[in-house]
C-alpha cells in the first residue's frame, strides 16, 4: 500500500465522503485539508476567500499541503482547486498515490445544491461556473491520477472497492 492516499477531484465527486470511509475500511488516519485550514485559522474558508481573495487561500493551502504530505499512511481529501497550482503537483505526486474522483457537472450541481458554503459557487450560474472549473482542472486531475474513478452513477461502496482493488 501507498505511503499517502490523496483524493483529488472537483467539489460534490465525494472526497469527504470516500475519504472518510476509505480510512476506516483501509484503518488510516482521516485528514480534510479544508478542515484543518479552517481549524487552523478559526475562520471558514469563504472568509479567507471574502478577507484575501483566491490568491491568498492558495497560498494557505499549499502551506497545508506541504505539511500534510509528511504524513504516514493517511487519506487525504484535498480541496479541489489544489492542483491549479503547479508547486503543488509534484508535492502530491511525490508523496503518495493520487485517486481522483471524477463527477460530471450535473453530479456536482446536484450533490452542491444545498450548499451556501463554496465560495466558487456564490454565483448566479452555477452550471457554467462548473464547467469553466473542470475545463481548466479536469486534464489537470487526469494527467496527476494514478487512479480513476468515476462517482456519477454510483454507491460510496462501489467506489470504495473501486479504489482499494487499484491500490493493491
Amino acid at each position: 500500500m501507498p505511503q499517502n492516499i490523496f483524493l483529488v477531484g472537483p467539489m460534490g465527486a465525494g472526497k469527504t465522503s470516500i475519504g472518510k470511509r476509505l480510512s476506516r475500511r483501509l484503518k488510516r488516519e482521516f485528514i480534510d485539508s479544508d478542515r484543518v485550514l479552517e481549524d487552523r485559522t478559526g475562520v471558514a474558508i469563504a472568509t479567507i476567500f471574502e478577507l484575501e481573495g483566491e490568491d491568498g487561500f492558495r497560498d494557505r493551502e499549499t502551506n497545508i499541503l506541504r505539511e500534510l504530505a509528511k504524513s504516514k499512511h493517511a487519506v487525504i481529501a484535498t480541496g479541489g482547486g489544489i492542483v491549479v497550482r503547479e508547486i503543488n503537483r509534484p508535492i502530491l505526486k511525490e508523496n503518495g498515490t493520487i485517486v481522483y474522483l471524477q463527477a460530471s457537472v450535473d453530479t456536482q450541481l446536484k450533490r452542491t445544491r444545498h450548499d451556501k458554503k463554496r465560495p466558487l459557487l456564490q454565483t448566479d450560474n452555477r452550471r457554467d461556473k462548473l464547467l469553466a472549473l473542470a475545463e481548466q482542472r479536469n486534464p489537470i486531475y487526469e494527467e496527476l491520477a494514478d487512479i480513476v474513478i468515476h462517482t456519477d452513477s454510483q454507491s460510496i461502496s462501489s467506489s470504495l472497492s473501486q479504489i482499494i482493488k487499484q491500490l493493491k
